[in-house]
């Protein structure tokens, strides 16, 4: 079941120079840690209580974060939603035409569980499903 939003992911070419922008606002890093898998370093920033900002910064010229800021610029990259069941909702997805990219879960940032859901299917916005590990 969705259950919040999790987080909200933005493409920026420095980590560092984004992260002193958003600290502008008050905003503090929880923590910083590179994703092998997916060629990014990421910094989240909590916002309240239960969302993050999630600044992601390409480590590679291949990275899919790298092609996104060729193609579109620095800004949201995706919207992340967490849930309960990563494997339920990707399957419930897949049965309700909802694009999803990944089939079965990968790992992501804070260890996480992810799966995509193409843009095209959700009106355009790119939307990261997430289980987050406990504790």
């Amino acid at each position: 079941m969705i259950q919040k939003v999790s987080h909200i992911g933005i493409a920026v070419k420095n980590l560092q120079d984004a992260i002193a922008v958003y600290q502008k606002l008050g905003l503090e890093v929880e923590g910083i840690e590179t994703v092998e898998s997916q060629k990014v370093r990421v910094a989240f920033l909590p916002v309240g209580k239960e969302v993050r900002i999630e600044l992601l910064e390409p480590t590679s010229e291949d990275s899919p974060i790298a092609k996104f800021i060729e193609k579109k610029g620095q800004g949201i990259h995706h919207i992340a939603l967490a849930t309960d069941n990563i494997e339920n909702e990707l399957k419930l997805a897949e049965e309700q035409e909802l694009s999803p990219l990944d089939k079965v879960p990968r790992q992501g940032a804070h260890h996480a569980s992810i799966g995509f859901l193409h843009p095209r299917a959700m009106k355009g916005v790119l939307l990261e499903l997430c289980q987050e590990k406990d504790g």
